[in-house]
């Protein structure tokens, strides 16, 4: 793969992937539902292993979280935007960490137990590490400063909340693995403006909701 794809489809999965917590968190945190967990299960997990199992191109996960995180704090509305940045930043490393293995040879997840198994394993550690590394670095980055103390407080809140993220990649990763199957492919030439249009488009729905709701 080129550097130019290279950087489109990291700038288009890290858009897509941004765009969803910025526009979708929002809402589920408002009805009282675990946005943080669901958010991950879905598209964090669903996004970040689509993206692997299609370009098998290592280092595009973080920088998909790189995107998607700066895309959360260009839109400051709700909770702790900053923790949701960092989380997602967080995100993006885990998985490439934990995907080191898979990333030789995906197959290996093809049959249903595996990546069933694969999923609870990757949606579990997502969510909880994305979790702990934000009470860790939050503070820090607001000046507070850390205590262990008060991470200590939250770990079985952490480790409870997983659970759920957990659940829901154990039904993600598979749907994604059938994806491929679909050889739904652009030409090299309508690739890059596509990418581009589409992560613009991205970034102007983050950036409508943004005014709409401090408007």
């Amino acid at each position: 793969m080129d550097k130019t794809k290279y950087l489109a489809t990291i700038l288009v999965f890290g858009s897509i992937w941004g765009v969803a917590e910025c526009v979708i968190g929002g809402p589920l945190r408002d009805i009282n539902l675990p946005a943080g967990a669901i958010l991950t299960g879905i598209f964090a997990l669903g996004l970040l292993s689509l993206n692997r199992i299609l370009f098998n191109q290592p280092g595009m996960q973080i920088g998909m979280g790189l995107i998607a995180g700066t895309l959360r704090l260009a839109n400051p509305i709700g909770g702790c935007f900053i923790c949701s940045a960092i989380a997602i930043m967080a995100e993006g490393i885990l998985f490439e960490l934990i995907w080191t293995h898979f990333s030789l040879d995906t197959k290996t997840l093809k049959p249903l137990q595996y990546s069933i198994s694969a999923g609870i394993i990757t949606g579990y550690l997502l969510y909880t590490g994305g979790f702990i590394i934000t009470q860790i670095l939050t503070p820090i980055f607001s000046t507070a400063g850390f205590y262990a103390q008060n991470l200590l407080a939250y770990i079985p809140q952490i480790l409870a909340g997983g659970l759920l993220a957990a659940l829901i990649g154990a039904a993600i990763l598979p749907i994604t693995l059938k994806i491929p199957e679909l050889n739904l492919k652009l030409t090299d030439r309508l690739y890059i403006p596509t990418t581009i249009t589409i992560s613009l488009i991205c970034w102007l729905i983050v950036i409508a909701n943004t005014v709409f709701l401090i408007g």
